[in-house]
């Protein structure tokens, strides 16, 4: 990735850059890899909202995977057609659940009965059917962090195998419900595919199952998950979506009626963002040094949050020698460190880093702690 450091010496730091030319590569490679098969890739909005990327995801044809009414309303905003949307999440309110039956969404990703039942009951109040997907929860190590693995049976997604045959029974005689297929996702920031190929093992037992139970599965949609490279992002600035997609189209048992959707939002945008920060302080401690910058765990929170590491960069030292530091912000709170022992050029007050894969999870999870302004964004096209 290159900066535009003219332009950055213009801005109030912290901003996020994104290099919008990265991103439509990395959705041309995804189009490349899904023409000409069944399948529905739909953008994870969680993973960054940024109005600019969402144009470019837009232009490029991909849906959208939302989890809240505000995600919804986002969407919707940037133009993407409600028959491309579907709405996850384990605890969708009523005022959530009537903005999608209103918007005419594509699906509902139902994750408990007790959702199943309160979709039921509205879609009847407004004479219609909301056409849903049973999540299920396959009971799969995917083998990354505990706070993002989604699909073992003590996580709170989900309906586990032991009561599926249940709900499906009972959805098939649900006059508000139209039971259109089933929906998984097993965890997030995924870097090999093994946990994904087990994961169609399991669909292509439980599909012939549930249409023995009545059901006409028309979509399976796998989630998303697939990781990116956060220790060398320019020598894989885009994630390997061929050997992804492609174990499931030799691994997957698809019928000719099926489609299969997929919920990708760290691989889309990860890789074209970086957050800009300014050195404020070089401060020498006893046993080391401190590089003070005016970007926190406000802004970017994956390092205080999931012990998150980003390839921290000094792009406008000009210095041929280096030295080890701490990188660390200006939050009242010891966790709000970006990297230790980070060698870098020698770095003074002025000079600007840059938090390198920093488009996913990153200026979507700002927050205003310490009474703090949210950062700023820079698109490259701009």
């Amino acid at each position: 990735m290159e900066f535009p450091i003219e332009r950055f010496n213009e801005k109030e730091t912290p901003f996020y850059y994104y290099d919008t030319d990265l991103l439509r590569q990395t959705l041309a490679e995804i189009n490349r890899c899904t023409k000409g098969l069944p399948y529905h890739v739909h953008y994870a909005i969680k993973a960054n909202a940024n109005a600019g990327l969402l144009e470019v995801i837009r232009q490029e044809g991909l849906g959208i995977d939302c989890v809240s009414g505000g995600e919804l309303k986002a969407a919707l905003a940037a133009g993407f057609e409600p028959h491309k949307i579907v709405f996850a999440g384990v605890a969708k309110t009523d005022k959530e659940i009537r903005a999608g039956i209103e918007a005419g969404i594509q699906c509902f990703n139902v994750e408990s009965m007790n959702e199943l039942e309160v979709i039921n009951e509205l879609a009847k109040e407004y004479g219609t059917k909301a056409n849903v997907a049973i999540r299920i929860n396959p009971n799969i190590d995917a083998h990354t962090h505990k706070y993002i693995t989604t699909g073992l049976n003590e996580n709170k997604f989900g309906i586990s195998l032991e009561m599926l045959d249940d709900v499906i029974s009972k959805a098939l005689k649900m006059d508000g419900i139209e039971l259109s297929g089933i929906h998984f996702h097993i965890g997030s920031q995924i870097t090999e595919n093994g946990p994904f190929a087990t994961l169609c093992d399991k669909i292509n037992e439980l599909v012939p199952h549930l249409e023995s139970l009545g059901a006409n599965i028309r979509t399976i949609n796998v989630g998303g998950g697939l990781g990116i490279d956060y220790t060398n992002p320019d020598g894989h600035p885009i994630a390997d979506f061929e050997s992804y997609f492609g174990t499931f189209k030799t691994r997957l048992h698809l019928k000719p009626h099926q489609e299969l959707h997929f919920e990708l939002g760290r691989s889309v945008v990860a890789q074209c963002g970086a957050l800009i920060t300014r050195v404020i302080y070089v401060k020498q401690g006893v046993n080391k040094k401190f590089v003070m910058v005016d970007a926190g765990m406000t802004d970017l929170i994956r390092p205080a949050l999931y012990q998150a590491h980003h390839n921290i960069e000094n792009i406008t030292s000009k210095s041929a020698e280096s030295d080890c530091y701490d990188v660390v912000g200006p939050i009242c709170e010891s966790s709000d460190v970006f990297g230790t022992n980070e060698t870098l050029p020698v770095t003074r007050r002025g000079d600007l880093l840059a938090l390198r894969s920093a488009g996913a999870y990153g200026e979507i999870m700002a927050s205003r702690y310490n009474c703090r302004e949210l950062p700023g964004s820079m698109l490259k096209e701009q």
